[in-house]
């Protein structure tokens, strides 16, 4: 359940009393749990009323619209986003790993925030088109978490050619979250996003790509030593 600080969201009328702001957070995990199932549009606030047991008007006295409400669920999705970034840089597993295991560990943090607002994330995705600004907080999460990972890897990875090993977590993150966004949006299979064999690949797919860039190829090696020979 929300804390009171928690629900101070733009749009969302504020309450002091204590059962009211039960029922505001109510509504709003309700509403993000019916959101893993039905799109937007098809989120009806008579359903989501009487599955929480209160009347409709309740639910304006509390949120200006529809689109109010939405916004408060990403914007609490983007929150808790937030929280697990900022602990990202105290986590002391991550601190003492391998490259092999920060790849595990990375990709586990990112799939499990994932699942926890999957619905909210696809809605989000769906109206991209129409609302590109409700996607554009998410992108900013994207970005910080590649941020935040980037000099935890360097320090794996080594220091040096650190532009291009900077390039490669960037585009190693950018395949994992493509994937993911592609599980929540379309699942095309054959894993879905609740899959734990796909957190095993993602992990596995961007160790290989940031063990690829420590070892530069051998084949190139060979070919320059017999260039330089001719």
């Amino acid at each position: 359940m929300q804390r009171s600080a928690e629900l101070d969201l733009p749009g969302v009328t504020p309450s002091r009393q204590k059962r009211s702001r039960e029922t505001t957070a109510a509504l709003l995990q309700a509403g993000a749990e019916m959101l893993r199932t039905h799109s937007l549009a098809e989120l009806s606030i008579e359903a989501l009323c009487r599955q929480v047991g209160v009347t409709v008007g309740a639910f304006y006295s509390r949120f200006e619209s529809k689109d109010a409400y939405f916004n408060a669920l990403m914007a609490l999705a983007a929150r808790d986003g937030e929280s697990r970034l900022a602990r990202m840089t105290e986590d002391k597993r991550l601190a003492d790993a391998d490259l092999a295991d920060l790849s595990r560990l990375l990709v586990r943090g990112t799939i499990g925030w994932i699942r926890k607002h999957e619905g909210v994330l696809r809605a989000a995705l769906q109206h991209d088109d129409t609302r590109p600004d409700r996607w554009s907080t998410f992108k900013e999460l994207a970005r910080a978490n590649v941020a935040n990972a980037t000099p935890i890897l360097l320090a794996v990875m080594g220091r040096d050619r650190k532009a291009a090993k900077t390039r490669t977590i960037a585009f190693g993150f950018q395949v994992v979250l493509g994937t993911l966004v592609n599980a929540i949006l379309n699942d095309p299979g054959p894993l879905s996003v609740h899959d734990e064999e796909l957190e095993q690949r993602l992990a596995n797919c961007l160790l290989l790509l940031l063990k690829a860039e420590i070892t530069p190829a051998a084949p190139a090696r060979a070919a320059a030593r017999h260039r330089r020979k001719k």
